[in-house]
């Protein structure tokens, strides 16, 4: 069968890189800079994506100067295991990276991290915000700097700030009259600004790295933001309910939504609530987006951008509704797919791939652009080919975990399954070529069975590869 041929062709790939990438490093122009910016939360609602409804005029330029990977994936849906994975270049495994609190460390003694890679070639290394889920969870940074407030979770209605004071739930949303200075991802990309002038005058090659907190809950955007969107436009998904077909143990209780005071505790939101969060999540997307614009606007104006790698994500996915979930925790698309565009000097401009990416593929592909030398543990493969050659698939297989379950992504195959004490006890599996909202799971029926199995042994065999 095809999938088999394309589980072979990905191995080949593997060995063959090293080889390739020889030859690229000879014909690559070192990049002297790397701005690496982490959005939380971020879905690939973008136009670049083919989206044309969520108003991110910024992201959309940054698109059109290099490359967006279509088919980008995390490979644990919850944000301190992603960062942790794709900062060491591990992969999360059933002992590794599990939760929101997955130190880097995790990845063992001896695993270099990219801010020591950096470190050791001379570069300065700063984080800014929400890079790690952990405060000083990497200890090597030359700088990292957290905005301050009285919460994380930084409301600017006196009343919601009360509510923080004495340690009771706040609102999943806060739409205020304000500037976007009061809020942490203004204050971030003005440090990050900051951070770039010094940089330029000291002249040293940098890895800056700039983390902004929307559209993560709460959804605090200032009233512009919203005003951009007419909510009696905005739609549910069109898989909103959970599929019948679908497993169980696939669901789960948004306990991250349910954690608000306006957010029913069980059962499902009302359509009018579900629309006004959908909506408080575009106006949050946008608010980001303008702070985005600043930073790069800045780069462009400190005649930076030319010696600059810029590489913008997504950590995770995040379900608005769809499969009547909320939040993220999940082994469906919609957890899984995060935006990754790519912007390499001397490399492609306005370009598409539908190569398969993951996010623990990130750090071999800086290390081919700035030095070609890569740490022998890293369990990613660079995705400098896909840069060059932005229409040629290179790659067509990822693995992603959410606790028990394990997704392989084969082409367009979607194949989940969950074990128990080493027990198969569930399998879910979608082919997105006929069913894109994955409404229908196919391996309840027979006639899949075949391809199940496959699918199954694939997914072993990609496993042993890098345990």
């Amino acid at each position: 069968m095809s999938i088999w041929l394309s589980m072979n062709n990905f191995f080949k790939y593997v060995f063959l890189f090293s080889f390739v990438f020889q030859g690229i490093a000879q014909e690559l122009k070192p990049a002297k800079n790397v701005l690496f910016i982490m959005v939380d939360d971020l879905r690939p609602e973008l136009k670049s994506y083919g989206h044309d409804y969520i108003k991110s005029p910024n992201i959309d330029a940054l698109a059109a100067a290099g490359t967006t990977f279509k088919r980008a994936y995390c490979n644990i849906p919850v944000c301190g295991a992603s960062r942790a994975s794709l900062l060491s270049g591990v992969r999360p495994t059933e002992n590794r990276f599990l939760r929101y609190y997955s130190s880097i460390n995790e990845a063992g003694p001896n695993t270099q991290h990219i801010v020591d890679y950096f470190n050791d070639r001379g570069y300065t290394t700063i984080s800014n915000n929400k890079i790690t889920h952990l405060k000083n969870d990497i200890k090597t940074w030359d700088q990292e700097w957290h905005p301050k407030d009285i919460s994380w979770r930084n409301y600017q209605d006196p009343k919601n700030r009360d509510l923080v004071v004495n340690k009771q739930p706040g609102p999943a949303f806060e739409r205020l009259a304000v500037e976007d200075s009061v809020y942490f991802d203004a204050q971030t990309a003005y440090k990050s600004i900051e951070d770039l002038k010094k940089l330029k005058a000291n002249g040293q090659p940098f890895f800056l790295a700039v983390g902004f907190v929307k559209p993560h809950l709460p959804f605090t955007a200032p009233k512009k933001y919203w005003d951009l969107y007419n909510e009696s436009e905005i739609r549910l998904p069109k898989q909103s309910t959970f599929p019948e077909t679908a497993p169980k143990i696939a669901n789960h209780k948004w306990g991250e939504l349910r954690a608000y005071k306006d957010i029913p505790k069980e059962g499902p939101i009302p359509e009018d609530l579900a629309k006004t969060l959908i909506h408080a999540y575009y106006a949050s997307v946008s608010f980001v987006d303008a702070q985005i614009g600043k930073l790069i606007n800045a780069l462009d104006a400190l005649e930076l951008r030319e010696s600059t790698i810029i590489v913008l994500l997504g950590d995770h996915g995040w379900s608005l509704s769809d499969h009547g979930l909320w939040a993220k925790h999940s082994n469906f698309e919609v957890a899984l797919q995060v935006p990754l565009i790519i912007i390499a000097p001397g490399l492609s401009e306005n370009k598409t791939s539908n190569s398969v990416a993951e996010l623990v593929d990130l750090y071999p592909t800086l290390c081919d652009l700035t030095s070609g030398k890569k740490p022998q543990h890293l369990q990613g493969n660079s995705l400098v080919l896909s840069l060059k050659n932005p229409e040629k698939i290179y790659k067509t297989t990822a693995l992603a975990r959410w606790q028990k379950g394990e997704t392989l992504i084969e082409n367009n195959y979607f194949y989940t399954e969950w074990t128990l004490k080493s027990n198969r006890i569930h399998r879910m599996l979608y082919d997105h070529s006929i069913d894109p909202n994955e409404t229908v799971n196919l391996a309840t029926l027979n006639r899949y069975n075949k391809t199940v199995e496959i699918l199954s042994q694939q997914l072993k065999l990609f496993k042993k590869s890098f345990n």
